[in-house]
């Protein structure tokens, strides 16, 4: 049987058991930091954050069916049994790689500065047709996030699809060593947490420390569109993905449909088959070839990808359109960087509507971040967008850009609060929205209003 106990749990940690001799092998399944979360046998990991101490919790999260916490303290009067460490962040690093050791079965990791949730989604979707599928939910793609997403692994699952999400060197070494990825999936070298990694080819050292945790016989796939990873040498075997001609797997023939789905043919030398997923965005068919690089890998034909990737759907703040009655509103502000940034822009440029972009800053851009505004600026005006928005302290530099192409409508607010209370003037009926930010802008806090419109 694979699963933990809290003495399994004190071993792996060198942690110390505290509770009665029953609760030592109970049965624990699953992890989780927020209590709310909490489902009966879950670990209950009590972590110190900067608002919240996850320990004074511990026992909401016994009287909600956690089997066991894990805590660097004593807890006054515990309702069940608990493991004290010395850190509950190594230590549930430790149980993730443990726990991960237990299964084999396929485990695919992807990273990449763009795209890397697309192709988690897609990926996962394509396996779905054959196989009982784990899957990272939401953003749980970090030291602490991945761990909780290993531990989700039960005896039904036939495959693991595990994001990971790096800001500094040495962070993807954290994750492979638990994750140890049988296929590594790149999508993209881009303009991503500069300020820790300096430039691209330090994006590009950062992401490939995965290789060092990975056995000679697994695979990579990789983007060969990015010129960076066409020539990065993986020591292993290697298959490529895009929309050029020079990769192993692309894709032709595309056709997008509004904002409803996009049609394309995926072709590699075993022959091409037809391709339609029911989502927006110029982004899918250049990262679809990476799922049916996996597909094939695992032993699918290639009716039953085209029948998973039908299953697609994009996560929320990511791509995800949706008309509110008055406006189509392209809701892609969960996060930003330059290459996100143009190609949630190209996407927009396909549709037929008037085009209005809400733009804000783009954050941990380093020493060149107004110079990379100023571009994202200029790119908007070229491939057409109709009016930019532009709201946050280096989003003016956007709006210069865009002014320095000289077409199109642009406006510039410092503060959020303004541009909320101009949203009504500035937004007309049939507008095609796009807002995109990075996180740290709070760009979510717009949705509302512009439903309302």
């Amino acid at each position: 049987m694979k699963h933990l106990t809290p003495q399994i749990i004190a071993d792996i940690t060198g942690g110390r058991y505290i509770g009665d001799d029953n609760g030592r092998n109970v049965r624990v399944q699953g992890a989780q930091r927020d209590n709310r979360d909490i489902k009966p046998g879950n670990l209950f990991v009590c972590i110190r954050g900067a608002r919240v101490d996850g320990h004074k919790f511990a026992n909401t999260a016994f009287e909600s069916g956690a089997a066991c916490c894990l805590t660097e303290e004593e807890i006054p009067g515990a309702k069940g049994p608990y493991v004290i460490v010395e850190s509950t962040l190594l230590s549930i690093r430790k149980i993730g790689a443990y726990y991960r050791s237990l299964f084999d079965i396929p485990f695919i990791g992807l990273t990449g500065s763009v795209g890397k949730t697309t192709a988690k989604e897609l990926v996962a979707a394509a396996l779905s047709a054959k196989f009982h599928v784990l899957k990272t939910l939401e953003n749980l793609n970090n030291e602490l996030g991945v761990p909780l997403t290993l531990l989700e692994l039960d005896e039904t699952h036939e495959a693991a699809v595990i994001e990971m999400g790096i800001s500094d060197f040495g962070d993807m070494s954290i994750l492979a060593e638990m994750v140890r990825p049988d296929i590594f999936i790149m999508t993209k070298i881009g303009y991503a947490h500069l300020e820790e990694l300096g430039d691209l080819n330090g994006v590009l050292k950062a992401k490939t420390e995965a290789f060092a945790y990975m056995k000679p016989d697994s695979i990579a796939v990789m983007n060969g569109d990015d010129d960076l990873l066409r020539a990065f040498d993986t020591k292993r075997q290697t298959i490529t993905f895009g929309l050029g001609e020079n990769n192993d797997f692309r894709v032709i023939n595309v056709k997008a449909q509004d904002t409803e789905a996009v049609e394309f043919d995926i072709v590699s030398r075993s022959g091409k088959f037809h391709v339609r997923i029911p989502s927006y965005g110029s982004h899918l068919p250049a990262l679809a070839p990476a799922a049916a690089v996996i597909g094939r890998l695992l032993g699918m034909t290639d009716e039953e990808i085209s029948a998973g990737l039908m299953s697609y759907s994009p996560v929320g703040g990511r791509s995800n359109a949706s008309f509110t009655g008055t406006i189509t509103l392209i809701d892609d502000c969960y996060n930003a960087n330059p290459n996100s940034v143009k190609a949630a822009l190209s996407s927009l440029s396909t549709l037929a509507y008037r085009r209005v972009a809400i733009l804000g800053d783009m954050l941990s851009l380093g020493a060149g971040s107004d110079k990379l505004h100023y571009e994202i600026g200029a790119f908007a005006a070229e491939c057409g967008v109709d009016a930019l928005i532009c709201c946050g302290n280096e989003a003016k530099f956007i709006y210069d850009g865009f002014r320095s192409i000289g077409k199109g409508e642009a406006c510039f607010y410092p503060e959020k609060s303004d541009l909320i209370k101009a949203l009504p003037k500035l937004i007309k009926k049939d507008d095609a929205v796009l807002v995109k930010a990075s996180n740290g802008m709070k760009f979510s806090e717009l949705l509302p209003y512009l439903r309302e419109i």
